[in-house]
Formats: structure tokens, sequence, C-alpha cells
């Protein structure tokens, strides 16, 4: 075992480290969608960037995606935030656990930390969920249907996982608990300590200090709502010509019966729907790069004006917002739901901007700081806090 490190400043660990000196390609090959995976002090002193009262100010904040969770006498109850701080201090001194979702969008070291996951493409991450819990706290045996890292932040948790094929849900609950629990194994994680679980891995996560746990989700897409969304996008983008007619429509003693060749025609308009590869595509790259619904950006109140941008881009180069999706499929780019008509020179630096989430300084060709300034108003992109070098 890694000797532990003792309490320091804070940084987000190399992908060497991440993995516990594995590379990714042996991670995927071996681990991913397969089996669990612990390394310990794989990200260490997470107690720096966020204790248990950073969190339940984040829980009383109107924009955080909060959750508390309580377990009485075998019932569960879901309360949702936002929370007041007088809510939280009343609360008892054991089996509750307090969850907030999307910190990765309130706190900038949550941001850089989702973003350590980059091993995996972004279309994949999806956000960074931090929960405090005291003695007792968890949220009950259950299943996830992504990838999660469970990286523990503070205080020591015991984690039991089980691979049952047994997923039934108790009845009438507010939480997706298992009706039938089988514990396969069971680990005390620490902090810095972190563990892989696949997709549908039963595992019950049970404080034994107050402590807190840093999760890592992955986006699946359900085929169900990939289908439905791509219908909704197709309404916008299909044109068919014609209406219905019926030149040789005759009498019908049973007005109330659908006529066969109506029904015929009406299918036949239906089957002219058709869509390409480059539809698909087109929606594929907007979905996925659009942000959650309750997520709105902040424009600068006193933007600059654009001589004074360049020149600030110049000195310090620029980075996504946390909030920015920015991705690319072939040579289409996408950002915040939306393709990007852009020129093929600008390929490059797109690129490295998604990829990186940053640019360094420099001069730039003047379209492309336009469309960066054009962003910048938007409150896409903010300027690097110091000169980064890429």
């Amino acid at each position: 075992m890694t000797k532990r490190n003792r309490p320091g400043k804070f940084a987000v660990p190399d992908l060497k480290a991440l993995l516990g000196g594995m590379s990714p390609t042996r991670f995927f090959r071996e681990y991913w969608h397969k089996k669990p995976l612990l390394i310990r002090n794989a990200v260490p002193n997470l107690d720096q960037v966020l204790d248990g009262d950073g969190l339940k100010e984040l829980a009383c904040r109107e924009e955080a995606e909060g959750r508390l969770v309580r377990h009485v006498r075998d019932n569960w109850k879901v309360q949702f935030g936002p929370f007041t701080a007088a809510e939280l201090a009343a609360l008892p001194k054991k089996d509750w656990s307090l969850l907030v979702s999307g910190v990765n969008l309130l706190n900038s070291q949550g941001d850089a930390l989702l973003n350590a996951f980059n091993f995996a493409p972004y279309a994949r991450l999806d956000d960074l969920m931090v929960s405090y819990a005291p003695p007792g706290g968890g949220v009950g045996p259950h299943f996830d249907a992504y990838d999660v890292f469970l990286i523990q932040g503070l205080g020591r948790r015991r984690w039991e996982i089980s691979g049952q094929d047994d997923l039934e849900l108790i009845d009438d609950c507010p939480l997706r608990i298992l009706k039938r629990f089988r514990v396969d194994q069971s680990w005390e994680l620490e902090p810095g300590d972190m563990l892989y679980l696949p997709p549908q891995y039963a595992h019950n996560g049970v404080a034994l200090t107050d402590c807190m746990t840093w999760s890592i989700g992955f986006r699946t897409p359900t085929a169900q709502e990939m289908a439905t969304q791509f219908l909704v996008y197709l309404q916008d983008s299909i044109c068919l010509d014609g209406v219905y007619a019926d030149p040789d429509l005759s009498y019908s003693k049973h007005p109330g019966r659908i006529p066969d060749g109506m029904a015929r025609g009406l299918k036949d308009m239906i089957q002219r729907i058709r869509w390409s590869d480059a539809d698909m595509d087109e929606f594929i790259g907007r979905y996925l790069s659009e942000p959650k619904p309750h997520i709105f950006f902040d424009p600068p109140e006193r933007p600059l004006g654009a001589a004074a941008f360049r020149r600030r881009l110049a000195a310090k180069g620029v980075r996504l917002d946390a909030r920015t999706i920015m991705l690319y499929l072939g040579q289409a780019f996408f950002i915040n739901g939306e393709r990007l008509e852009a020129e093929r020179a600008m390929a490059p630096l797109l690129r490295q901007l998604a990829d990186r989430r940053c640019l360094p300084p420099g001069d730039h060709e003047e379209v492309f700081a336009g469309l960066l300034y054009d962003w910048y108003r938007s409150g896409f992109i903010t300027f690097n806090t110091v000169a980064t070098q890429v």
C-alpha cells in the first residue's frame, strides 16, 4: 500500500497517480464496465477543497441540486433543497446524508477534479456529486446505471459491494433501494482512497465517522431518451410537401370508421420521413453538448470592448466556463447545444480548446478572436487566472 499523504494543500492528481500507476489502456481493458477497482491514496487532501460546513453552504444556494436523505426505523425519506442553515443545523448526530450534485459548477477545484477524469471522453463525463454524512449515514444498498468513481474526501466509510443479478427494488420507496442485498466484498475507505464500480454493480456505503464522499459519474443516455429526443430534433428539420387528398372518396354507411384508403394515404405520408448519417451526427453533437436544463450562463456585467478583449486574450489566454460543453465529431464542432459554423483553418485551435478546455496566451487571427469575443460576451468562456501553458 502506498504511504498515505499527510494533510496538505490539494493538487489535482496526474493520471498516473489517479489510476494508481495503471495506464488508461489497461484500466479500460481490464476494469471498465467489467469489475470493481480499489485504489488507495488516489486523490489526497480533498478536505482542503471542501469540508462539511462548506457543503452545507452550497446546499443552501438556489442554484445547487441538493438532497437530504434520512433513514429512520427502516423508513427512507428524501427532501430536496435548497435548504436553510437552520434546517441543516437541526439535524441529528447520525443516520442522514446530505448530497449536492453538480459541485463542479459551484467550485473551481471540483471542476478541475472532474476534468482530471478526461481519460474518458468529455461526452461521457457527467458531473461531480459530493455527500456529507455523520456516523450511520448512507443512501442504502442500490445500483447505478453508470460507471462511478467514489473518492473518500474526509473520514471513513465502509463500502459493501455485490455482483448480484437480483436488482429488484423496494416498492413505494423514494429511493431506488434494493429489496435484497448480498455482500460479496467489503472495504473501509480512508481519505484519498477511491473505488471504481461498473454500471449496475450493487453497493452500499455507510459512514463510520463524519465523512465526505466525492462521486464522479458518467453520462449514459437510454435508448428511449435518445430516440425520443431525436424525433423532437427531426420535427424542426424535416420538411414534407403535400397535404392529404382523397379524390376517389366514396359514400359509406359507417362514418365512424376510418376508411382503409385514408389510413394507407396517411401511412404513406409518414413513411416519407427519411434521415441520414449526417442528420444523426448533427443531432448527436447538439444533444451531447447541450447543458442541463437548469443551467444558465452569466455574461460579464461590464464586458470589455473588442480591442481590450484581444489585448487580454494575448496576455492571459482563455478557458471554457465550467458550465460550457464543447465537443467535436469529425469536422463539426458543437458548443452548448449549437453547431459552430467555423472556417476550416480554425479547426486545430478549436480542437485544442475542446480537448484541453483552455487556450494559452497569444495573438489570434481576427475572425477567430471575434468568435472568442462572442463567446466571452455570452459567458461561455472566461480569461485564465494565470498565464496558462498548454
